[in-house]
């Protein structure tokens, strides 16, 4: 039954913009995708996205999870860069003194929509949560995120 155990991704954003993009499920030959795939969503070249399979550094051995690859992986992808993206918004409005929700999303960047236009990447951003900038209130430092999910 190891259809019924879950599976999870996590990426985690260094602060030299560089991720790495890590799996439960063995490498299937899709890993240049799902690279793309965060490379796409998160504005950035997809060579700076490292994909690790089958991670035991970050997952460990005998965990429970499901090492088979799954058609599922590329929404979990999907839906870990959207966690990223909603927690870098928050930070982009910490770094440049603006609400949030005066944030537009493009081209890797969040910009601002009113005033002086100014810009943030997610790069930046990776540096800003884990340096001496004020973190919105509830917000950790760094730049990750994970997603667990079945099928």
């Amino acid at each position: 039954m190891t259809d019924e155990a879950y599976r999870a991704v996590f990426l985690r954003i260094h602060p030299t913009g560089k991720m790495v993009l890590s799996l439960t499920t063995e490498a299937d030959g899709h890993e240049p995708d799902y690279a793309q795939l965060v490379a796409e969503e998160l504005g950035v070249p997809p060579l700076d996205v490292k994909v690790v399979p089958a991670d035991t550094n970050r997952f460990g051995e005998g965990h429970g999870f499901n090492t088979a690859p799954s058609p599922g992986a590329p929404a979990a992808i999907a839906s870990t860069t959207g966690k990223i993206l909603d927690k870098a918004r928050l930070l982009a409005g910490a770094a440049l003194r603006t609400s949030p929700d005066d944030l537009e999303w493009s081209d890797g960047a969040f910009a601002t929509t009113s005033g002086e236009r100014q810009t943030t990447t997610i790069a930046d951003l990776a540096m800003y949560s884990l340096s001496s900038g004020e973190l919105p209130p509830g917000v950790e430092g760094g730049l990750d995120a994970q997603t667990v999910y079945r099928g």
